[in-house]
């Protein structure tokens, strides 16, 4: 496959055995995570919970930290802090979220980024014996072992989703 993004280089610099999936991103989705869904689950025979959305959010502390859990689940912004020893969260805003990972919003992978931020994984992904995430660009995910995305993301697992 000839795209290249910082998390498609860190998990071949990394040794990580992943594959990517395309597809034709519309400029006008509503949802990136449901369009994902839409556009892969079919065809590569997986349910809409192996496909994981890669969220940006500000911990009370300030820090930025990244929560990742399957796209038809709603975030529980309460249990992604406490998972990374906040007692708060928010969502983070949106240029400050793309200036640390250096992603645009829809294309946020938790793997390669500018920053590497502190990172949850929703538990449920240890579930499945595969996975896919946001490859770093709208349109493009990666399909990996859920051990080796938490591996290389640096991240702790947890109960995340409300």
């Amino acid at each position: 496959m000839a795209a290249s993004t910082p998390a498609i280089k860190a998990l071949t610099t990394a040794g990580i055995a992943h594959r990517v999936h395309s597809y034709a991103h519309d400029p006008r989705a509503e949802s990136y995570g449901t369009e994902a869904v839409d556009a892969l689950a079919g065809t590569l025979g997986v349910a809409a919970g192996q496909i994981f959305k890669t969220l940006v959010i500000e911990l009370s502390t300030g820090a930025l930290a990244v929560a990742v859990l399957p796209v038809p689940a709603k975030l529980s912004l309460k249990a992604a802090a406490a998972a990374l020893g906040a007692p708060k969260a928010a969502m983070a805003d949106r240029a400050k979220a793309e200036r640390a990972t250096g992603y645009v919003l829809g294309g946020v992978s938790p793997l390669g980024q500018r920053k590497t931020l502190p990172t949850v994984v929703d538990e449920s992904a240890l579930t499945w014996d595969r996975v896919l995430c946001s490859g770093g660009r709208r349109g493009l995910e990666i399909e990996l072992a859920p051990a080796d995305l938490v591996r290389a993301a640096g991240a702790v697992t947890a109960a995340i989703t409300a």
